[in-house]
């Protein structure tokens, strides 16, 4: 049965979520969404899963849709903007996609990923904590943040991340090995 009273509730669950709609964007289609990538999550999460490119790649693609057309051009202007080694542009991109949409986890991640490349740490950790605050299931940020953390020699707080990440995507082959690192070098190697 649909509940079609008021939303109110429904924003509330969005909002704990860390999945606010985007301007333009109905509630409805952002509880279609994320219904689509808890689905999604759920099958990840499966050891073996021999299709888990597929579905990470539609994980993926689900958490680059803003639901506005400009945000969207502006996070995919960050990106190649990264990919022609041009790390201010892309700074600038991400930053313009945050103040419009600064409820959109990825613009946050697009930039700690640039701020990372430029050893801009405290830079990328304050990104990174956004996005995750936004989108608390990001197994990319996940990732970031262990990376950010084993540099700043935080590596049993590293570690701690890096497992929620590799429960979530326990496919991803850096999480993995990183994981394996910080067990070894902190003497929690897994027989």
């Amino acid at each position: 049965m649909r509940y079609t009273g008021n939303p109110f509730p429904a924003l509330v669950v969005a909002l704990a979520l860390g999945a606010v709609p985007a301007a333009g964007q109905s509630l409805s289609a952002l509880e279609r969404r994320q219904t689509e990538v808890d689905s999604l999550l759920a099958e990840l999460a499966q050891p073996g899963l021999p299709t888990w490119q597929a579905v990470e790649q539609k994980i993926l693609s689900a958490w680059e849709r803003s639901g506005s057309d400009t945000v969207d051009l502006l996070l995919q202007r960050g990106q190649e903007a990264i990919e022609a080694d041009e790390p201010g542009k892309a700074v600038e991109h991400f930053s313009a996609a945050i103040d419009h949409a600064p409820d959109f986890a990825e613009a946050y991640q697009g930039r700690a990923s640039v701020y990372f490349q430029q050893e801009e740490f405290g830079l990328a950790l304050s990104d990174l904590q956004y996005a995750l605050a936004l989108n608390p299931r990001h197994f990319g940020a996940m990732n970031g943040l262990g990376i950010v953390l084993e540099q700043l020699g935080e590596n049993r707080l590293a570690l701690d991340i890096l497992r929620m990440a590799q429960e979530i995507n326990p496919h991803r082959e850096t999480i993995n090995k990183s994981v394996e690192r910080l067990e070894h070098q902190l003497g929690e190697a897994r027989l």
